[in-house]
């Protein structure tokens, strides 16, 4: 950064208690008060060159001590030091960090050309226009310190040449881009000669205020020199700087709550502001960085409208996110889940109303039909992660699978594996929820590889085995694929004793063909004695012993062997408790 350095003495200026005074034989005349401090300075070398000191000294006599209060000096006791340095010819450093407030104190005391020539302020303005409004850094880090008097630096013009010199020196093409500037992007080394990247100048205001950041940006915005992107990058980097990842303000009466509250109030305006600026252009900013401010939104209580448009925002990109995009912790005090599946949903269902009025031909369009299936596969890829989550309802996750619409699934294969390792999680569910759970898999949107591992999982209610093995037995000879299937009634006498293997998550493994053995007639009743157990589990009609031994003898004694058709069992059996309730 530029300095100006002026006068040539050294500082002889000292503190004594709250009392600044100067190294010097002759005796003060002059008493002034600033807050705390008070200076004992002289007449002869500040009234030149000081109008207002002139003016207010008019009526006394040269030999007279004169007391002045000057508390509503710009810039406090430090600004007027630097002027009455200046006075003395006491070398001070003029940078863009005290430029400000030297200007301002300098304007108050008069310390005009017309009073006396070479005079403080005119060197300030020179300084000003040659070196600062032409340097980049110095441009806003003056800026910067506009924000301690902004009414002062408003009225000499100061806050609007900063922001033009800034303005126009975005505009100008990378490869004019002489001055320095600060880059720290990840996996950007700076070398000699190396290319300038369009958003060079990102890092840099975003150390300025919300209010003078928004300023640069909507006058650039209204130029529509710069791409909606590069806009939207400068918005992302902004918020990056200014609002970190949260956490759950703790409820405490302390001052340190109080602080914590005004963060948030804050924050709050920075993230509205933001969402103010982003371009109407699509793609102007990523969807992955709309679900952070999302997710930020929540905690920070902004208004409706914001919010609303932010889930409109997502729910417009949503088929180019991640399932990274979407996981974010729950920040709501009455919702135990680890992630935030309400933000989701909100998103998916907005974008389902959109895709809806934008699509009314959706399954003739190539188009829209692969932007529903591209959501329908991030949501299922969603479930299967936050099925890990110990306190996620089945109320919650089947709300999020079911708003899911049928067109958007092209089989069930993911949204089982979602099922299959939210049972394997919560092991205590009861068969209400398991029911509830199951009930959202279509079995017959299943792959071959996927219904093999299904009909063995010991997890599975056995109203949904035996739904994949009926399923299984009407394709009949249709099935083109060499996985082969066990026979129901192995299913059926199996269902307490599946192999461990079935546990497992889903792999694509290959089921082995299972031997099959004939049946002797005293297994026979074993085997329709299990049948009809189950036929009991599924809401048939509970049969009595002998009832069913007289079934086992009349099944059997016809062929020798028992029929294992579950079709038929299911209608042999009920039948004959039909029999028995009018007997």
């Amino acid at each position: 950064m530029k300095f100006m350095k002026l006068g040539t003495k050294a500082d002889t200026f000292y503190t004594e208690q709250a009392t600044r005074t100067l190294i010097s034989e002759i005796a003060a005349d002059l008493v002034i008060q600033i807050n705390d401090i008070t200076y004992l300075l002289h007449k002869f070398p500040l009234l030149p060159k000081c109008g207002l000191l002139q003016r207010l000294c008019y009526d006394t006599s040269d030999s007279e001590s004169v007391s002045l209060e000057l508390h509503d000096i710009p810039g406090g006791e430090d600004a007027f030091e630097l002027c009455a340095k200046f006075c003395y010819g006491i070398a001070i450093n003029i940078s863009a960090h005290n430029f400000v407030s030297a200007l301002c104190a300098a304007k108050f005391l008069r310390m005009n050309d017309s009073i006396e020539k070479g005079n403080l302020v005119g060197k300030l303005e020179s300084f000003f226009n040659s070196c600062i409004l032409e340097g980049w850094k110095d441009s806003i880090a003056t800026l910067q310190t506009t924000a301690t008097l902004p009414e002062w630096s408003e009225n000499l013009g100061i806050v609007r040449k900063c922001i033009d010199s800034i303005i126009e020196k975005i505009l100008t093409p990378p490869p004019q881009v002489k001055w320095s500037y600060t880059y720290t992007r990840p996996g950007y080394t700076k070398k000699q000669h190396h290319s300038v990247p369009k958003d060079w100048w990102t890092e840099d205001v975003s150390d300025l205020d919300i209010d003078l950041f928004r300023c640069i940006i909507m006058a650039i915005r209204s130029t529509y020199v710069l791409p909606p992107q590069l806009i939207g990058e400068a918005l992302h980097v902004y918020a990056c700087r200014w609002l970190p990842g949260l956490t759950k303000l703790k409820s405490s009466g302390s001052s340190a709550s109080q602080t914590e509250e005004s963060n948030k109030e804050k924050n709050r305006k920075i993230l509205e502001t933001i969402v103010s600026m982003i371009p109407a252009d699509r793609g102007s900013v990523s969807v992955g960085f709309l679900f952070r401010l999302l997710s930020i939104s929540i905690h920070l209580g902004v208004s409706s409208v914001t919010k609303t448009e932010l889930i409109r925002r997502a729910s417009l990109q949503f088929e180019e996110a991640t399932v990274s995009d979407l996981l974010y912790p729950s920040k709501s005090s009455s919702d135990q889940n680890y992630y935030d599946t309400e933000l989701v949903l909100a998103v998916l269902e907005t974008f389902l109303k959109l895709w809806k009025r934008m699509s009314p031909g959706a399954v003739d369009n190539s188009y829209f039909l692969r932007s529903i299936r591209n959501v329908g596969k991030l949501i299922d890829s969603y479930l299967q992660v936050v099925a890990r989550d110990d306190n996620m309802q089945v109320s919650k996750f089947v709300s999020l699978a079911e708003t899911v619409p049928s067109i958007a699934r092209e089989d069930h294969d993911d949204l089982y594996q979602a099922i299959n390792i939210y049972l394997k999680v919560h092991t205590d569910l009861s068969k209400a929820d398991k029911k509830r759970l199951c009930g959202i898999l279509d079995c017959q949107r299943l792959s071959p590889e996927v219904r093999a591992h299904a009909v063995k999982n010991e997890l599975l209610p056995l109203r949904t085995v035996v739904q994949l093995l009926y399923f299984e037995q009407d394709k009949g000879s249709k099935a083109t694929t060499s996985h082969k299937l066990p026979k129901p009634h192995e299913i059926l006498l199996g269902a307490k004793h599946r192999p461990a293997t079935t546990n497992e998550e889903f792999n694509g493994e290959e089921i082995r063909e299972r031997d099959h053995h004939k049946t002797k007639r005293s297994d026979g009743k074993l085997l329709a004695l299990d049948l009809e157990k189950k036929m009991v589990i599924k809401g048939d009609i509970e049969e009595t012993r002998s009832e069913k031994a007289r079934g086992i003898k009349d099944a059997s004694s016809s062929s020798g062997k028992v029929d294992l058709d579950p079709k038929k069992i299911i209608r042999r059996t009920r039948s004959k408790s039909e029999h028995g309730v009018k007997k």
